[in-house]
């Protein structure tokens, strides 16, 4: 069986970085993590061929060569995998699917015309597809009844697929599922609130692989909550710490954690220890009130401002998740979270408006209140509300769009990294002196050049690096590397600007088109 994997396009987003990427001459954030690992758990004897259309489309040799297509996706990839179903079914190619997306919203794979329904989680599913498979069936919907797999059982993902030197970072899973219950989550719905893991010995098998492979660069361990099972993890950092070691630190990580990591100073210690840089925390608003409401009430126990702190000084940067339009939210969230974060200094903040995902307690509870609205795209951090909510939408998307321009304006960018860095904690591990790469060296000059020479920033540029050489030299690398990212910023800011007023104008001219014309009416009767 010859299988081509197509991965969707993503829309341009808060993570999509291009203009970094550009820098270093790479074309995407992460690879697709869900399809290697698929390739991994079907048949070996298989033939396989993976196109990242982020990257390049699939070419007509391609599209001939296979006999079946396989498309994963998350929901913000909606339009382009309904799209490549489509494309598939035209060129008579049998068609499975899987992944977040169609698993959340099966029926649109089924409208978009897909053969197979591959859903929940591959390591149960996957066998059925084959049975069907080698059965001769056309077409077939495959779910695991509530089942969970045991992941000690997934084998190391087909990473060789990957075009490597198109992707900044590698992703790695150590567990799936969280054990909090946040109203507006689709995690504990898609993996469960068991937290179940990894052997320490398969996740260093996979950092082996990807060393055999070649790859030097970040790694990106994409659990969802990286401590949801404590026990677990405190196994495998010992273990990657030496393996860190034996090797000189090839890897650095960077995952996903509560904000409860705050409190356990031998974890960030460990973590740490084993090169960990960043860690991206759900912070969501600094409104107690709303994070009761939306049941995140781990971020309740302790100050928010003061976790961030214990995680900075530990030498683990954060970036932080906010999110716009709670239910019973007062108006000026949008000032309370640009408080919280120059506040904090937190230099990467991801920024939206509350969606509801698909089978979340939040979709079940507006379902039941009748405000849930039609979805025609895909959900972006520049799409409006999927539900009525309880203050004027046009309140909150104005203050969600002036809350994310003030953020990344340049220069306010720049000296909040400066704050945050000087209170950065320096590095446990030691790196071996390296010379930089020629595509690093390049970028450096590039950053160089726009942000101390060309742009208004260039003040502030060279002020804040020499305080940094200065103050806290043993980070100055990574201050570089997130003073880089302004580049992004300084287009995604006017992006969200300009498609939330779009999508706000044409809201208005449909709420003008419903309201009937009083003129029209009296010339009526």
């Amino acid at each position: 069986m010859r299988a081509l994997f197509i991965y969707p396009i993503f829309p341009k987003t808060f993570w999509s970085y291009e203009k970094i990427l550009e820098l270093v001459n790479r074309k995407v954030l992460l690879p697709p993590l869900g399809l290697v690992t698929v390739a991994a758990l079907l048949p070996q004897t298989w033939d396989f061929k993976l196109v990242d259309r982020n990257i390049r489309p699939a070419t007509e040799e391609e599209w001939a060569w296979a006999d079946i297509v396989i498309l994963s996706g998350m929901i913000v990839q909606k339009d382009d995998m309904i799209a490549q179903v489509q494309e598939a079914k035209r060129r008579g190619k049998l068609v499975a699917v899987g992944g977040p997306y169609p698993t959340s919203i099966p029926q649109d794979m089924e409208f978009a015309g897909a053969d197979f329904l591959v859903l929940d989680e591959g390591e149960i599913t996957l066998p059925m597809f084959v049975e069907a498979l080698e059965r001769g069936d056309r077409s077939g919907v495959f779910r695991s009844g509530g089942e969970k797999p045991d992941v000690t059982h997934t084998p190391v993902p087909r990473f060789d697929l990957l075009d490597l030197d198109q992707y900044d970072s590698m992703s790695v899973q150590f567990s799936r599922g969280c054990p909090f219950q946040c109203e507006f989550c689709d995690i504990i719905v898609l993996y469960g609130r068991k937290p179940r893991t990894k052997t320490p010995e398969q996740l260093l098998k996979e950092l082996d692989y990807l060393y055999e492979l070649g790859w030097r660069r970040s790694v990106f361990m994409v659990d969802d909550n990286f401590i949801g099972n404590k026990r677990n993890v405190k196994l495998l950092l010992p273990a990657l710490k030496a393996w860190q070691q034996e090797r000189g630190y090839p890897f650095s990580f960077v995952t996903e954690a509560s904000v409860d990591l705050a409190q356990d100073e031998e974890m960030m210690a460990m973590m740490s220890d084993c090169r960990f840089d960043a860690i991206f925390v759900g912070i969501e608003t600094p409104d107690e009130e709303s994070l009761t409401f939306t049941k995140k009430f781990q971020n309740t126990r302790d100050s928010l401002a003061d976790s961030v702190d214990k995680i900075t000084a530990a030498g683990l940067r954060v970036m932080a998740g906010f999110i716009i339009g709670f239910d019973n939210e007062e108006a000026g969230a949008g000032d309370r979270i640009v408080t919280f974060v120059e506040l904090t200094g937190i230099p990467a903040t991801t920024f939206a408006m509350l969606q509801a995902l698909p089978n979340t307690a939040l979709w079940h509870r507006l379902e039941k209140e009748g405000r849930l609205l039609g979805q025609e795209a895909g959900i972006n951090q520049t799409t409006l509300m999927n539900f009525e909510p309880t203050r004027p939408i046009e309140q909150i998307a104005q203050e969600y769009v002036e809350a994310f321009s003030t953020l990344y304006e340049p220069h306010t960018y720049l000296n909040r990294v400066y704050r945050y860095f000087l209170k950065m904690g320096k590095p446990r591990y030691k790196l071996a002196f390296q010379w930089p790469s020629l595509v690093d060296l390049r970028a450096l000059l590039i950053v160089i050049w726009r942000q101390g020479m060309k742009r208004s920033t260039r003040w502030e540029f060279w002020r804040n690096l020499w305080g940094i050489l200065q103050q806290n030299p043993e980070v100055a690398v990574q201050y570089l590397t997130v003073c880089a990212h302004n580049e992004h910023f300084l287009e995604y800011r006017d992006i969200v600007r300009q498609e939330i007023e779009e999508q706000l104008a044409a809201l208005k001219a449909a709420k003008d088109e419903s309201v009937p014309d009083p003129v029209a009416a009296s010339v009526g009767q």
